[in-house]
């Protein structure tokens, strides 16, 4: 049966395919190995898209507040405040004080450095009220309008923290004295004259006498310093200070101390706060004019406006030094102060000027010390 089969099913021949049909083939089977190796490669598809979808490098900016600092509101106070002289000669209208000698001077402002702290609140607020109505009279009105403002605000705030913040917290310690209603002695009699510790209360704040004594004397120090040294400095020219503090401190030029370095660097650091306060103006003025668009600017990127501000200064300033210095050099000045003279002088002053300024001086030392006694 299979041999039957097998002659009866007879193989096809082996012959070999025409050569087109081969050329093909090939042609298919590659055609099937590129779509195989499409088929296995992941697709990367590429589209524009922003940052903020992205999570990107920038998303995290529009978290950050914008124009935190007010930057443009404090760079115009700087170049506001800086405007008006501070700490200057100023030499026009000449006026009662510029006519005092500049020892006279010294001594009053020695005793208001010294006599307040020990006097009564009284003489303390007479002895503002008194600076103030100097101010207004000896100062172009646009100078002690700007100072006497600013003092004014520093010494109220001043006023307001100690006043309030001496007796609020509440005091640790308590006292181990048993009641009355133990010991059986009588209560101690309230004061007839209306006496109260506590003077006024605002929930947990409160203000009390101790606290009142602290606030008006720190106020008044504050206060009555920056304010005289402001009038001193404006009725005087750096020459005349060098020269009264010269002929105080000659004595002590026997027992070692260098009486001549003293002076020089009291001319120079009263020639130097000119400089500095110049310095920051103009630095102000200068971002000021290039009108900065803040409301664009980051946090740290008005931080870093900040910092290159006050990088200009120190480097401006150094620079005024070092031109000094130099000026110094050439004028023939190697080091040795006594052998580098200065020629100071008092400057013209009045008998008149100076005997009302001695009487003013010595009631006020006697307002002060004679309550006491």
């Amino acid at each position: 049966m299979y041999p039957a089969l097998l002659v009866s099913h007879p193989r096809p021949p082996a012959t070999a395919p025409p050569l087109r049909s081969l050329h093909s083939a090939r042609n298919y089977a590659q055609l099937l190995l590129q779509r195989r190796s499409v088929a296995l490669k992941p697709r990367i598809k590429c589209a524009e898209v922003s940052n903020d979808e992205i999570g990107g490098s920038k998303s995290w900016e529009k978290w950050l507040p914008r124009n935190l600092f007010g930057a443009e509101k404090v760079f115009g106070a700087i170049s506001g405040a800086t405007s008006s002289p501070i700490a200057q000669y100023i030499s026009s209208p000449t006026t009662f004080l510029h006519s005092v000698d500049p020892r006279i001077k010294l001594a009053w402002l020695l005793a208001f450095v010294v006599l307040p702290a020990k006097a009564d609140m009284t003489v303390r607020v007479g002895v503002v009220v008194y600076l103030a109505l100097l101010s207004v009279w000896v100062q172009p009105t646009e100078v002690w309008k700007d100072q006497l403002g600013r003092v004014t605000l520093l010494c109220g705030i001043l006023f307001v923290l100690l006043g309030l913040s001496t007796d609020s917290a509440p005091s640790l310690l308590r006292s181990r004295s048993p009641p009355s209603s133990v010991t059986g002695l009588p209560n101690l009699a309230a004061s007839y004259e209306g006496y109260k510790y506590v003077i006024m209360k605002f929930g947990p704040l409160q203000l009390t006498s101790k606290g009142l004594s602290a606030a008006t004397t720190a106020a008044c120090l504050t206060f009555t310093i920056f304010q005289s040294a402001s009038l001193c400095l404006t009725t005087t020219t750096s020459e005349q200070l060098a020269f009264a503090l010269q002929w105080f401190i000659l004595p002590l030029k026997n027992c070692g101390v260098p009486v001549a370095e003293v002076i020089l660097t009291l001319l120079l650091s009263l020639r130097f706060i000119n400089l500095v306060f110049d310095e920051v103006r103009n630095v102000a003025l200068g971002i000021v004019s290039r009108r900065i668009q803040w409301e664009q600017l980051t946090t740290l990127e008005t931080v870093d406006v900040f910092f290159t501000y006050i990088r200009r200064i120190f480097k401006n300033v150094y620079s005024h030094a070092e031109q000094i210095s130099q000026a110094m050099i050439v004028r023939g000045f190697r080091g040795d102060c006594n052998s580098y003279r200065i020629f100071l002088s008092a400057g013209s002053s009045t008998k008149i000027a100076n005997i009302i300024s001695c009487s003013c001086l010595i009631g006020l030392v006697c307002a002060t010390t004679l309550p006491r006694f």
